[in-house]
């Protein structure tokens, strides 16, 4: 029978049975206690230790359910058989997190988030989706089970129905799939397209990353007055084409409609060999003029075009509900490649989007949004054209989305412009920011101003305090 020196400090904030346990475990791992030492009986131990019998039964548990010990009816705990650690090692711990200090330098906190990504919180429907949520919770308890992987037919065909309507694409709800996030569904569908895939530049870099984390090399086209061209397409090798034709991210320019014809038939020219990947991301928020119909519209449902879209800036981020529109050709590869898959948008958060489309709230709250985010547009440009010269600043990119374009005139260096909006506390990217070809062709000192949750009390402020920063970026690199 072993006989334990372990030692037990009643004083600890670590409890006894903890206490006691790793020191047993210590002494399996080092090789001081054998594979096949019978432990002693718990009420003999408790009582050298001077502690309950719990503990120690408590401590033996734990062992045992960590694989140390091994209990035995009738027998006790017996030391299982563990591979003890080279002389002078020792388990691997979690490294603790030094504490770290401010640099004496930090910049100031963000006092104006100009991010593309932001939406304003304050106009999510708060009680009509809170309503229509806690109806399904008490009426639909099979949302608790699991559901279709592409997304619940009750959600398919609202999206079907809502997007014939208003961007005028053409599906049946079994091309569409629900997915938590467009990278997501994008990931998805990589696999069932060749490659290489061309991408706009400047362009989305999450578009690209994602691609070629799953296996499709890109090659990054420029992006001219109408979009994409096509002539770079056309002598390329892309056999697919990434595209934000609605409003161009983030130059903000629409494709017309001699482009995209243009698009349809550079696809056309390779039945079931190329495809075009339309992302209209932000298509519901057009202000001045009458958006024009989808892509995939204008191809059909027949067509090479796959449609993606997201909830994210009309609803919320957090609410994580993306779709795309599968042509029919790729279906079948679909199904054979993701039929066990699970979906990945909770089912209540999709019945609950499905009543809000068919119920006609998702309409109005659109409207609702559209007025509050051009009025919001209308007083940040304001601002700044109140806060620059004429001569210093030219807008652009503002008929569509939650964002615009400020090109300065005779700009600074745009590491200056960057390291300016750090200090005043300005969170906001730069054209070149989304130059995927690392050349930097882009437009030099063009700020792109994103302003969906820049708060409408804060717009003049905002203009202010980046004519002061755009200021402070050219004293800086006149100095160098």
């Amino acid at each position: 029978m072993v006989h334990l020196t372990t030692a037990l400090d009643p004083a600890s904030a670590v409890p006894l049975y903890e206490q006691l346990y790793r020191s047993l475990a210590a002494e399996m791992r080092a090789g001081t206690l054998t594979a096949g030492t019978r432990m002693p009986g718990k009420r003999r131990l408790a009582a050298e230790l001077s502690v309950s019998v719990n503990t120690v039964d408590t401590a033996y548990q734990m062992l045992a359910a960590e694989g140390y010990l091994t209990a035995r009816e009738r027998s006790g705990f017996t030391v299982q058989e563990y591979l003890a650690l080279p002389q002078g090692t020792q388990p691997p711990t979690a490294p603790s997190a030094p504490a770290a200090a401010p640099p004496a330098d930090a910049a100031p906190p963000v006092q104006f988030d100009l991010s593309t990504r932001g939406v304003d919180p304050g106009l999510f429907p708060f009680r009509t989706w809170a309503r229509l949520q806690k109806e399904l919770l008490y009426s639909a308890p099979e949302l608790l089970t699991p559901g279709d992987a592409r997304g619940d037919a009750a959600l398919r065909q609202a999206l079907a129905g809502y997007l014939a309507e208003y961007r005028g694409v053409q599906c049946d709800p079994e091309q569409l799939v629900v997915g938590a996030g467009l990278e997501y569904l994008l990931g998805l569908l990589a696999p069932l397209l060749p490659g290489p895939a061309a991408v706009e530049t400047p362009g989305y870099p999450r578009a690209r990353q994602v691609l070629e984390n799953n296996g499709v090399p890109c090659r990054c086209l420029p992006v001219d007055a109408d979009g994409l061209s096509l002539t770079a397409l056309s002598a390329s090798d892309a056999a697919v084409c990434y595209v934000t034709p609605s409003h161009q991210f983030p130059t903000g320019v629409t494709m017309p409609a001699g482009r995209r014809a243009e698009l349809l038939h550079w696809a056309a020219r390779a039945p079931g060999r190329r495809y075009i990947i339309e992302d209209d991301y932000d298509s519901e928020f057009r202000f001045d003029t009458r958006p024009l119909p989808s892509l995939q519209g204008m191809a059909g449902a027949d067509g090479p075009v796959v449609y993606l879209s997201t909830c994210s800036r009309s609803l919320a981020p957090g609410i994580r509900i993306a779709y795309m529109v599968l042509p029919r050709q790729l279906l079948g590869a679909w199904q054979e490649k993701y039929e066990l898959y699970s979906g990945t948008v909770g089912r209540f958060e999709q019945q609950t989007l499905a009543r809000f489309i068919t119920g006609g709230y998702f309409t109005r709250h659109l409207a609702r949004e559209r007025t509050a985010y051009k009025a919001r547009r209308d007083a940040l440009a304001a601002a700044l054209r109140s806060s620059f010269a004429p001569e210093e600043l030219t807008l652009a990119g503002l008929h569509t989305g939650l964002h615009l374009l400020a090109q300065l005139k005779d700009p600074p260096p745009d590491a200056a412009l960057r390291a300016a909006a750090r200090q005043y506390g300005v969170r906001c990217s730069l054209l070149s920011d989304y130059d995927l070809t690392g050349t930097a062709h882009s437009a030099a000192g063009t700020l792109v101003l994103g302003y969906g949750s820049l708060p409408d009390a804060d717009c003049a402020a905002a203009g202010e305090r980046l004519k002061k920063l755009c200021t402070a970026a050219r004293e800086a690199s006149d100095t160098v």
